[in-house]
């Protein structure tokens, strides 16, 4: 089952990674003050923000006595992806990603804790270069953290591809855009790691059962390779926090 040419002779990607390295990833919490919570994060060349708002009583229409109304909003900003096309908010496209969003969030978020409440998560896509939807779901777990929104796990996206190398099935993790657009299969996972449950996994194309589970292992191991960065991250903005706070006691 030959696929895309993505791997050169010594087993090196088109952006120079091995099989199972991901793009660099950087991210900030606390980047805004007015919601209760946000971030930034990028991934490669994918930057995302994400910011929270909530929980807030909601209305009548939309309560639940025992649970939170979760609304997610994920959109592209008209320059992200570098085409000059006028894409409008709302369109099919981020409505669907909304969704998405929602569904991997709504694992993740402890929901009893906040009847007849409502939770508002933003997601904004800045710059697209593959991976762009995941890259929002690791945005948004560390906006959620930074609310002070209890949750279950860390909710973690990732991507994973099929390569060949001497006609051998070699999985690659975390597709770049050049990857994707090469027209082999995409699979996307959301997943908490530390649980080892999987809250929305979706296929590009179809793919043989033979190499499923190599390919699904190969994105579940991304998946924890970014929970252990972005955790790093919420300990050191924890840290920064304390010390500041420590730096503004005056002693008398």
């Amino acid at each position: 089952m030959p696929g895309p040419d993505l791997l050169s002779s010594q087993g090196l990607r088109l952006d120079g990674r091995r099989p199972h390295e991901l793009r660099r990833i950087q991210c900030k919490l606390g980047v805004f003050t007015q919601p209760d919570g946000s971030a930034y994060l990028e991934q490669g060349n994918t930057k995302v923000l994400a910011a929270v708002y909530g929980p807030h009583q909601a209305s009548k229409a939309k309560s639940l006595p025992d649970s939170v109304v979760v609304n997610c909003q994920y959109s592209m900003a008209t320059f992200s992806t570098g085409e000059r096309k006028n894409r409008q908010r709302g369109d099919r496209k981020s409505q669907e990603m909304s969704m998405q969003l929602r569904q991997a969030l709504m694992a993740a978020i402890k929901t009893e804790l906040y009847p007849r409440s409502q939770i508002d998560i933003y997601v904004e896509v800045l710059q697209a270069d593959g991976g762009a939807y995941c890259a929002g779901v690791n945005a948004a777990t560390l906006a959620l953290i930074d609310a002070g929104i209890p949750i279950k796990a860390y909710m973690i996206a990732c991507t994973a591809s099929m390569a060949w190398k001497g006609g051998e099935p070699e999985p690659l993790v975390d597709v770049s855009h050049v990857e994707e657009a090469a027209g082999g299969v995409v699979l996307t996972v959301a997943s908490l790691p530390s649980t080892g449950s999987i809250g929305l996994i979706e296929m590009s194309h179809r793919l043989h059962m033979d190499y499923f589970d190599m390919v699904l292992s190969r994105a579940m191991q991304g998946c924890k390779d970014i929970e252990a960065i972005l955790d790093k991250a919420v300990r050191d903005h924890l840290a920064e926090g304390w010390t500041k706070s420590n730096d503004d006691v005056v002693t008398i």
